[in-house]
């Protein structure tokens, strides 16, 4: 386990899905895909409670589970506009839309949607809709630690901005390849960020995703003070 920050937890899912526990006790829950996630554990499937579900964009991998999940623990979501409109045309309630650029804070976290180079379309009724687009989240919590999950993308030059405004201590970055940006392509994005504490997502999941963690640290070695966390689906960081 490796030492974040005192007052906060987070436990990878598998793919981009991470459920982040608080400093005052909140469960945040990003990109709900849990149940039919293949590499989420049995034992990670279920929650006490969720009290903030954060999407980034609608594909299946990362809103599979949004409609049931929300509907069972009726958190807050957190959506771009598109996106939000068709969750509540499914019944989903508690819906708080937002856009890129913009900032909420919600129950004491600050939630910063920011731009990701990804497309955005929802697979509904064996149509695909239009969600609006693909988003990263700047998320502060309530003791001023601050994450950075990047979404779905491509690296894109404007993550140096985000790593001025913003300052985020942690990055989920994806490095799978073929659907999002891979390790050489991750690796510039951390020194677009100026970030130290990095979680790979969005690797490993399914046989198409190539791009793995130990290729990431190997384009990664010459930046001094950085640290790749490598996780497995169901572990946990504080």
């Amino acid at each position: 386990m490796t030492a974040l920050n005192r007052h906060t937890t987070i436990k990878w899912l598998g793919h981009a899905t991470f459920q982040v526990l608080t400093p005052e006790g909140k469960t945040v829950l990003i990109d709900p895909w849990v149940m039919n996630n293949p590499a989420c554990p049995q034992e990670a499937q279920n929650f006490d409670k969720i009290d903030l579900m954060l999407i980034t964009h609608g594909h299946f991998d990362h809103i599979g589970d949004a409609v049931e999940l929300a509907r069972r623990y009726e958190p807050k979501v957190v959506a771009i506009y598109e996106t939000a409109h068709w969750l509540e045309s499914k019944g989903v309630k508690n819906i708080l839309p937002m856009n890129k650029g913009g900032t909420q804070v919600i129950d004491n976290i600050r939630v910063t949607m920011v731009h990701a180079d990804h497309s955005c379309g929802i697979l509904d009724d064996g149509r695909i809709i239009y969600g609006g687009e693909g988003v990263g989240y700047v998320v502060e919590l309530e003791n001023g630690f601050r994450l950075y999950h990047a979404g779905d993308t491509a690296v894109f030059g404007d993550m140096k901005l985000i790593g001025e405004l913003y300052r985020p201590e942690l990055a989920m970055i994806p490095v799978g390849d073929l659907y999002t940006m891979g390790p050489r392509e991750a690796a510039h994005a951390i020194r677009l960020l100026d970030v130290k504490k990095v979680i790979p997502m969005h690797f490993g999941t399914f046989p198409a995703l190539t791009g793995t963690v130990a290729d990431l640290k190997e384009l990664t070695a010459d930046i001094a003070g950085l640290e790749i966390i490598e996780m497995k689906p169901g572990e946990s960081v504080s």
